[in-house]
């Protein structure tokens, strides 16, 4: 049957907010372009008060990790929130990491849902996937990944479905009921090689005690590529034929 002609195929455009502080030193949108070639992106930092364009103007939004902390707001939280609310009333698709997906909680359910991590992981983790999900399903199960976060969701309410978990959190991979909104604490963009130089630099410039990194830099990780066939389906699934 033929598309009718008010009916056209929309290619996937990405708004990835990057949430870095430091960007110097942190530039966490750069993997997720890498991951994401040959779809149109566009990054914007928002911490540094970048215009954020109108979500209309995309089909998915990725929401990146940041040195920030949900626990101390910051007066840039509420522009994101209001993105993000404005992007799931529009119905676009959304991945938050680490704290994105924190960020993701803030902005839908509220920020007392978001407390700080005890204990913080650090590292290399195992995620296990406790409830099926077309984002995950076939994927290896548990899988590896890097994990680095000091802050994490708490028992977030309804509609927020709990899909994954490690052995310190159980919040590690949620969905907002059956909307297209997932939220990974993890960072499965990061490589190994990448991982270990942001440990690095972690460590060079003093953010965190050197009894969490320098453990994780002495082990050698073993991870599993799950990015890529996550953001085919991620992406494969909001290409979708739109009036």
């Amino acid at each position: 049957m033929p598309v009718p002609q008010h009916i056209q195929t929309i290619s996937p455009r990405v708004l990835i907010i990057d949430n870095a502080v430091r960007r110097l030193m942190f530039k966490p949108s750069i993997p997720w372009k890498e991951h994401l070639d040959g779809a149109e992106t566009t990054a914007v930092n928002i911490p540094s008060g970048a215009a954020i364009p109108p979500p209309s103007e995309f089909t998915h939004l990725i929401l990146t990790g940041s040195e920030a902390s949900i626990v101390s707001p910051e007066p840039w939280f509420e522009r994101e929130a209001q993105l993000i609310w404005a992007a799931a009333e529009a119905g676009i698709r959304i991945i938050g990491s680490c704290f994105g997906h924190q960020m993701l909680v803030y902005a839908l359910s509220g920020s007392e849902y978001v407390r700080h991590a005890d204990p913080p992981e650090v590292g290399w983790a195992e995620i296990e996937m406790v409830e099926s999900d077309p984002l995950f399903d076939g994927l290896p199960n548990p899988w590896r990944t890097f994990v680095y976060h000091f802050d994490a969701v708490v028992d977030p309410p309804p509609p927020w479905r709990k899909l994954g978990r490690t052995e310190l959190c159980n919040t590690h991979v949620i969905r907002y009921g059956d909307l297209p909104i997932w939220g990974i604490q993890a960072h499965p963009e990061i490589s190994a090689r990448g991982a270990k130089r942001f440990l690095s630099l972690t460590l060079l410039f003093g953010r965190w005690p050197a009894r969490r990194i320098i453990p994780a830099l002495w082990k050698t990780p073993t991870l599993d590529d799950i990015v890529d066939p996550l953001l085919q389906r991620f992406l494969g699934d909001g290409a979708t034929n739109r009036p």
